[in-house]
């Protein structure tokens, strides 16, 4: 790993947590994912199983972790698996995690090989009454291909068809949706770098420069901040491409007079930053750019004042929507004509802001969490507004992350600059 080795007592916490959610007799087993085969004989680089990451730390193919609380030895209520160390393996792909390694990173003491975890299975399950698997509930999820943790799910049901199943993804929806403050120390280090990133781009940015070579600096700044890498593919779209939401090509030339949306975030120790600015290619708004900026920057600041314990993000993006239509207004995107006539299902300010205004943020950039209920402290969200306007071939997205706190929030990236004039100074410099 790139990163400098994270406190244990992360990971510790995140099992107490979940452990008091489990029925009694219970014991409870997540798997990592797939090494996904790409083509040849070549994979993609390994991404682990959320869920087991938040339990132990552990971002090694081939590992689970068993949570069992009321087993009669002391020694198995926690038990990490991994895959035995072979020298010639090691000799292809590098080392694997020793049982002191893995001690170390998880915190838990009893480690066990891979291949001896089925004599042992048997055993355990026959003292529990109740089985917790996991699978990804995550309602964006849209893939159907039968993962490891599925075929794992149907194999324990042919072995043990009597026992009670239970999903651990709701309790993990439930516990990984609010943030304890270890987890949060390491998601300020993620926006840490990213603030450095984008301020290494305030000087790097000209006319004239591609797409890609911003992409590059962005990646280089990353790494030697020993990030892991971008937390998802880096979005730079200049002028008009900055209507794409997920314009990832970064294949075009910045232009003089062009505004350039950059939305990237750096992810580091498995937590990750999700940060949006929009600057000006030369270093200069024009008054209609920073009108339009200025416009979006105050309906960040407008949804960031609403975000606090008790409001559901449904009643939050309803609220925005109406600031927004009183911003359209405004600046001339809207006429009161157009907002009478809007239908409760598309409304009016709906052509210029498509999206929605914020997202959980965590291990995963859309990370697990409510849409429906009222949200609670500890929970972190993006704060992400944008104007989309495709006659004047314009988007201006801006977007912070915010930590819910019992009376209102904390912006962790509040040192960020902002507005366009702090923006225009820095690239002036």
């Amino acid at each position: 790993m790139k990163y400098l080795p994270l406190n244990p007592a992360i990971f510790e916490k995140n099992r107490e947590r979940f452990r008091k959610e489990l029925l009694p007799g219970s014991i409870a087993i997540f798997v990592s994912n797939d090494e996904v085969p790409s083509n040849g004989d070549a994979v993609y680089t390994f991404k682990q199983n959320s869920d087991l990451y938040w339990l132990s730390g552990i971002v090694q193919e081939d590992s689970m972790v068993i949570i069992f609380p009321n087993h009669p030895d002391p020694k198995f209520r926690e038990v990490l698996v991994l895959v035995r160390p072979n020298e010639l393996k090691e000799k292809w792909d590098g080392k694997r995690l020793r049982a002191e390694e893995a001690r170390k990173i998880s915190g838990i003491e009893t480690i066990m090989w891979l291949d001896t975890f089925d004599q042992v299975l048997q055993q355990w399950v026959h003292l529990a009454d109740h089985i917790y698997l996991d699978t990804n509930e995550n309602d964006r999820k849209a893939s159907l291909v039968p993962t490891r943790e599925y075929r794992f799910i149907q194999s324990m049901k042919d072995r043990y068809p009597l026992h009670q199943y239970h999903r651990a993804a709701p309790i993990m929806k439930k516990l990984r949706s609010v943030k304890t403050p270890l987890e949060i120390e390491v998601m300020q280090k993620a926006i840490d770098i990213t603030h450095q990133t984008f301020l290494r781009l305030l000087h790097f940015i000209k006319p004239g420069v591609m797409e890609y070579e911003i992409e590059a600096e962005i990646f280089h700044s990353f790494l030697s901040q020993r990030a892991t890498g971008p937390a998802y593919n880096s979005i730079i779209a200049s002028g008009d491409r900055a209507r794409t939401l997920h314009y990832i090509s970064n294949s075009e030339q910045c232009l003089d007079g062009e505004l350039i949306l950059l939305d990237f975030g750096a992810e580091y120790g498995g937590y990750n930053a999700d940060l949006t600015r929009t600057v000006p290619v030369n270093g200069k708004f024009t008054k209609r750019q920073k009108q339009v900026y200025n416009a979006c920057l105050h309906l960040h600041d407008y949804a960031k004042s609403l975000l606090k314990p008790g409001i559901s993000i449904n009643d939050y993006q309803k609220k925005v929507g109406e600031e927004a239509t009183a911003i359209f207004i405004k600046i001339g995107l809207l006429k009161k004509s157009e907002v009478k006539n809007e239908s409760p299902e598309s409304p009016a300010y709906s052509k210029y802001l498509y999206h929605g205004i914020s997202h959980h943020l965590g291990i995963d950039v859309h990370d697990l969490g409510t849409r429906t209920e009222p949200i609670q402290a500890g929970m972190v969200f993006t704060v992400e507004p944008g104007i989309y306007i495709e006659e004047e071939k314009m988007g201006v997205r801006v977007e912070n992350n915010v930590w819910i706190t019992k009376n209102g929030n904390k912006d962790l990236m509040a040192g960020i600059p902002i507005t366009a004039e702090d923006i225009e100074s820095i690239m002036r410099k």
